[in-house]
């Protein structure tokens, strides 16, 4: 089977084979127990284990399968079957433990299509896989995507690195890319506990080269975490955790209830005509 991921060494196309994705000129790269397969070359590691950690990736899929951000994922879901092709190719680039990649696999498969996932982390991509074993998934940087120009008709991208030009050189040309980002008042409550004088979030309108903006659809929730093991998680997957002064912090571990609004801004970008400058692969 052709895999959707290209060989990170030459940039040639690869077959997916029983234990291995291999590319015509001989590069082969393993596929672990768990279905991913490692397409980061060592020269692009900035230490020895990159991306988020085993602790923090099982504090999102604690988070995430409590069902919180669950109106968010049923709209990128419908916005997604609203404008996907047939037989589309997705790629969810930032995937992490595959929380959105497995629903978003299902909405592309209702029209044919095949789903591709990507993560800088190994413990995340591996939940991933377990948890999505029709999709393809690969440890890998967003900055350097083992994928072949114009292959994707539909990326998301949700609280990941936004690495424009990459992104626009694999989308193909009239393709589209939804790409998450936090509302001006997202977890405001919890912010209020964290700091002395918390700050909304810039609202702006996303403007990349290649790609033509269409719209930002709002989506908002609010919900009750009843357990502080819950409390903690949320704030070990928001970037909070790594800037909080002890005090917001200490302030929030004595909390065993909280009530939250999540609010999301889904901008939709079209791929243009024309090629963008890139370094490739």
């Amino acid at each position: 089977m052709k895999s959707l991921f290209c060989c990170p060494v030459c940039g040639g196309a690869m077959d997916r084979g029983e234990g291995s994705c291999r590319c015509g000129r001989g590069h082969s790269f393993d596929i672990a127990k768990e279905g991913y397969v490692n397409l980061l070359p060592a020269n692009r590691q900035h230490s020895k284990a990159p991306g988020d950690d085993k602790e923090m990736a099982a504090a999102r899929t604690r988070f995430l399968e409590g069902g919180w951000y669950g109106p968010l994922r049923d709209k990128l879901c419908k916005l997604v079957k609203e404008m996907a092709t047939a037989a589309p190719v997705l790629l969810d680039a930032g995937c992490g433990e595959g929380w959105y990649t497995q629903a978003l696999a299902e909405a592309v498969a209702f029209k044919g299509g095949r789903t591709a996932g990507i993560d800088l982390s190994k413990p995340s991509i591996k939940k991933a896989a377990r948890r999505c074993p029709a999709g393809e998934f690969a440890v890998g940087t967003v900055y350097h995507l083992p994928l072949a120009e114009a292959s994707i008709d539909v990326m998301v991208n949700c609280f990941s690195p936004l690495a424009a030009k990459e992104f626009a050189r694999v989308v193909r040309p009239g393709g589209r890319f939804l790409y998450v980002v936090p509302g001006p008042r997202h977890l405001w409550e919890l912010k209020e506990i964290l700091y002395e004088e918390p700050y909304e979030n810039e609202e702006r309108r996303e403007e990349y080269s290649g790609f033509r903006w269409l719209d930002a659809v709002p989506v908002e929730t609010a919900f009750t975490l009843t357990e502080g093991q819950a409390i903690r998680d949320l704030f070990r997957m928001t970037p909070y955790f790594w800037k909080t002064p002890q005090a917001g912090a200490a302030r929030l571990a004595e909390r065993e209830r909280l009530t939250v609004t999540a609010q999301f801004r889904v901008h939709i970008l079209e791929r243009t005509e024309g090629r963008v400058r890139y370094d490739g692969l």
